[in-house]
């Protein structure tokens, strides 16, 4: 097995298999955070009716379908037939609604290590059935790390193998996963504070929330409250009422629409932007 050795430590090439079905709206940020830690990235498509595989293809992912039940004996064999590359360790990520991107480093950390199968299945709290004796066709997937043996193990067992039927030669690691593991992350005085924040990014991005929404805001309030002025000072009809009255009921009007149109542009642009780093647009003329 060929290692990279980088700054003196061996660091083992990871291939990245996504398994996932309908994630048109994460796919492309999944696959762009999993290229910073894997050489490959590969989705095995459970049949979306959604623009997932387009998405994935458009960033140079390779698709493949995959039809089959959803079990480490069936996706080991389904690689081994792929006529993939040799790599040094493939990480399998089943993707749920319930998987979070914030999850990846923490498995892609448990790819880094020196296992031939390393197995997490989601448990209930009442399962007390030991490793050993667990059905391998029966699990719910987490993830599993594979090396090219373990790959070739999984493979040729039956649907019915139990863990304990894996060659004694194999490393071998079975986690039952009862909850997700949630790593502290540090949080600095910009992202403390929300406000701060979202200031600091308008005043950087000279976005148009900073543009129409402050304005419409000092608008909006200053006519509110000039409008329960004149309607409680002017007792008398005429032409002067009836224009200080409109201008203050068109000053409130401007201003709400000077917060609706900011607030339209702010998440409009936030969408744009977010969709041309993730494909890399050009910009046409």
């Amino acid at each position: 097995m060929k290692w990279q050795t980088v700054s003196g430590v061996a660091q083992r090439k990871l291939r990245l298999v996504l398994i996932a079905k309908d994630i048109e709206l994460r796919i492309v940020s999944l696959i762009v955070r999993a290229r910073e830690g894997a050489e490959e990235v590969i989705l095995l498509d459970l049949g979306s009716s959604d623009s997932t595989a387009e998405y994935a293809e458009e960033v140079g992912c390779t698709v493949l379908n995959f039809n089959q039940d959803i079990t480490v004996q069936s996706i080991a064999s389904f690689l081994l037939d792929g006529n993939l590359e040799p790599i040094d360790s493939t990480l399998v990520l089943s993707i749920t609604d319930q998987w979070k991107l914030q999850d990846l480093p923490l498995a892609m950390n448990r790819a880094r290590e020196i296992w031939d199968v390393h197995l997490s299945h989601q448990v209930d709290e009442t399962e007390t059935d030991s490793a050993d004796q667990l059905v391998l066709s029966s699990v719910n997937l987490q993830h599993l790390v594979l090396t090219q043996a373990g790959m070739e193990a999984l493979a040729y067992l039956g649907p019915m193998a139990r863990a304990v039927e894996l060659d004694e030669s194999l490393r071998v690691r079975i986690v039952p996963a009862r909850k997700s593991v949630r790593v502290p992350q540090r949080e600095s005085l910009a992202t403390a504070s929300r406000f701060a924040q979202l200031f600091y990014w308008m005043l950087e991005s000279k976005h148009p929330l900073l543009l129409f929404g402050i304005p419409g805001i000092v608008l909006f309030i200053l006519g509110y409250k000039l409008s329960g002025d004149v309607i409680g000072t002017l007792e008398e009809l005429n032409s002067t009422s009836i224009g200080v009255t409109l201008a203050t009921i068109a000053m409130t009007l401007v201003g709400l629409f000077g917060i609706m149109v900011a607030l339209i542009l702010y998440i409009m642009g936030k969408q744009v932007e977010q969709i041309q780093s993730q494909y890399n647009w050009p910009t046409r003329e």
